[in-house]
């Protein structure tokens, strides 16, 4: 006596089919990744006005401590986490461009190229917490 469950065919797709479906779906995202490039790159930019806004408010203590503002990351205790071009997380490269008595200017430069275009995105903040794009990617 046979098992009828195993001379029983069963509906299904069949490989042909699958691989249609799978073309389809990966056109449809080559179609849709160009105008989604703006918004991953608005995502990204995120990060460089968040750690910004940390590295000023660093500023600012140092400032209320020494009046005066500190070219070194290290002395207003801001560590730079590893870069995504050295196997870390961080987008974008902090630095302090200039500092003085009374003034200081901080960069995060991005090190990779969101879009493709050879353009860096490049982030700037002030003393007066003057947030600004100043090349966009």
């Amino acid at each position: 006596m046979k098992n009828r469950f195993l001379t029983k065919k069963v509906k299904a797709f069949t490989l042909t089919e699958l691989l249609v479906v799978l073309v389809i779906v990966g056109i449809l995202v080559l179609l849709a990744l160009p105008n989604l490039m703006p918004l991953i790159s608005k995502a990204k930019s995120t990060e460089a006005k968040v750690q910004l806004e940390f590295l000023y408010t660093q500023e600012k203590n140092y400032f209320f401590e020494h009046s005066k503002y500190s070219n070194n990351l290290e002395d207003i205790g801001f560590i730079q986490e590893k870069l995504v071009s050295e196997e870390g997380r961080a987008n974008y490269r902090i630095e302090i461009a200039t500092s003085a008595q009374t003034t200081f200017l901080a960069k995060a430069t991005s090190v990779t190229d969101f879009d493709g275009d050879g353009t860096f995105n490049v982030w700037e903040i002030d003393q007066d917490k003057n947030l600004k794009e100043t090349i966009k990617d």
